[in-house]
Formats: structure tokens, sequence, C-alpha cells
């Protein structure tokens, strides 16, 4: 009896090497794709988004009604239902004025993240230079550094050349703490593109630039998103950094909403809907790029 490999291995039955033979992912999917495992999937999709979903009705709901019961009497009383919290933030001049600094910051850091350690991931792939395993260690031991190590250095030297409460410096920061994994991931993602592949490249004439944008990039997609998932939420969501190096009187909407519980206390008027804005913008990112990041994660778990 033959399969579509081969010959059947002495001792094994058909139907069993061919479960010995197929991916790892394909025998998850087998195994988990019944009714029960679906539904208890579904029940824990739903868990992890209800304080989403709570967030979200609170910022519909006045605060007289915020302070007297939860956000689930909502379901019960839906007259409770108001736009009044939006038009006060779209009024708040400070916080939707931190919505663009903080995209200010994430896009280029972002971007510059992504670049870079493409670049930097591809050369420690496949070009040949002196030192290469050393400079591909010590980028890789950066990852064990704390960012808490580095404030106090960071904003003295930020002082020196005029960087310190910049949003110049914010990136700088960003994108310096973001390159050890970036070089990390990427170089171990590009170093699994056969070789075959880039040597036909080159046999028709292709350079190193025309190798890394035609052949690599394409092929290192969704590491390369997986990446970018990563940085603009890690960015996004960040306060300590922004608390120290961003401009205190325009800073990004993590600080923006901690300065207004500092200011006004319990403005939860202004604070419910800010923070479900401040949230929506990673989650929409993330759904958007949730089909590459899955195959970014997944890469290299199965031949």
């Amino acid at each position: 009896m033959t399969t579509v490999e081969g010959v059947v291995p002495a001792g094994r039955s058909g139907a069993g090497a061919v479960r010995a033979r197929r991916p790892l992912a394909a025998r998850i999917v087998a195994r988990t794709g019944g009714g029960a495992v679906r539904v208890f999937l579904v029940l824990v999709a739903l868990f992890w988004l209800m304080p989403s979903v709570g967030l979200l009705l609170s910022s519909l709901r006045s605060p007289q009604h915020i302070a007297e019961s939860g956000w689930w009497q909502v379901f019960s009383e839906p007259a409770q239902i108001t736009w009044d919290n939006y038009s006060r933030l779209l009024s708040n001049d400070k916080v939707m004025g931190s919505l663009l600094t903080t995209a200010a910051i994430t896009v280029p850091a972002t971007v510059l993240v992504v670049v870079i350690g493409s670049l930097a991931g591809y050369a420690f792939a496949w070009m040949d230079f002196p030192g290469r395993d050393g400079w591909f260690l010590a980028a890789v031991g950066l990852l064990v550094v704390p960012v808490q190590v580095a404030l106090i250095p960071v904003a003295k030297l930020f002082g020196a050349v005029g960087l310190f409460e910049t949003t110049a410096g914010v990136i700088l920061f960003h994108t310096a703490f973001g390159l050890p994994f970036a070089v990390f991931l990427l170089r171990n993602f590009f170093v699994e593109i056969p070789r075959e592949l880039l040597e036909a490249a080159r046999l028709d004439g292709a350079g190193e630039l025309r190798l890394f944008t035609r052949v690599v990039l394409p092929l290192g997609g969704p590491a390369i998103a997986s990446l970018a998932i990563f940085q603009f939420l890690w960015v996004w969501n960040d306060m300590l950094i922004a608390l120290i190096f961003a401009d205190s009187g325009n800073p990004p909407v993590t600080v923006a909403l901690q300065q207004e519980v500092r200011q006004f206390g319990n403005n939860i008027d202004v604070l419910a809907p800010g923070a479900f804005l401040s949230m929506v913008v990673p989650l929409i990112v993330f759904f958007a790029f949730q089909r590459q990041f899955v195959s970014g994660v997944m890469a290299g778990a199965v031949k």
C-alpha cells in the first residue's frame, strides 16, 4: 500500500502514516474543530472582550448613571445611552490634540523600526561582513536591558542636545528600544528563506538592494506585519516614556488622560470616551492585520 509520499513503513497502516506526515498545525486544527471546542473559544473571546464592551457602554452613559450602577444596566434601560460624553470630548482640545500627538509619535516610531530592522535583519541573515555574529549577539543582548535603566542617562543626553520634551525625542527613544527585538525577529525569519531562491535571483543579475526589495520583503511580509503590530501597540499604549520625554504642553493621549484624572478627579464624562478612543485604534490595527499577525507567529513552527 502506498501513499502520496511513497511506501508506508512496515508496521504502520496507511491512515496512520498519513496522520504522521500531516503538519502539526493541520493536526491541531483537525482535533480542535469540534462544535464544543468552538463554543468554548467563542466564550473565551467574549470574556476577553467584556472590558472593552464595558468601557464602550460606560462612555455612552451619563456621570450620574455611572455613579449609581454598573454598565450592564444599559441592557435593561437602553434610555441611558447618550452621545453627550463624546460631544464634550470633541470640545476638549487637549484630549483631541493628544490623539494627534500620539499618532505623530507612533507612526514614525513604527515605520523606522520596521525599515531599519528589516535592513539589519537581512544583513545579519544573508550578508557576510567582519564580526557579523558578534554584532548580532550584541544587538540581541540589548533585549535584556530594562527601559528604566536608560531613563536618566537618555534624559541627560536629550537635554544636552535639545531633544528633551520633544516629539522627536520620544520617537528616537521608542525606535532605539524597539530595534533589538526587530533585528532578532526578522533575522531569524529571513534566515529560513531557501538559499537556492536567493542564489537564483543573483544569477539573474539582482543586486543586494533589488534582492532585498523584490524577494526578501515579499516573503517576509507576515513577520514584518507582526513586528509592526507589536511596535504600534507598544508605542501607542506607552505612558512611562511619554510622561518623561514628551512635551508636557502637548502630551500623548495616555498622559493627557492621566492629567485629566489629576486635575478634575472624577471627570468621567471625558475620561470614559477618551479611554475608549485611545483603545479602539490599536484594536482596529490588530483586527485589520490579524491574518498577517497569525501567519508571522506561526512561521517556522512547522515545516
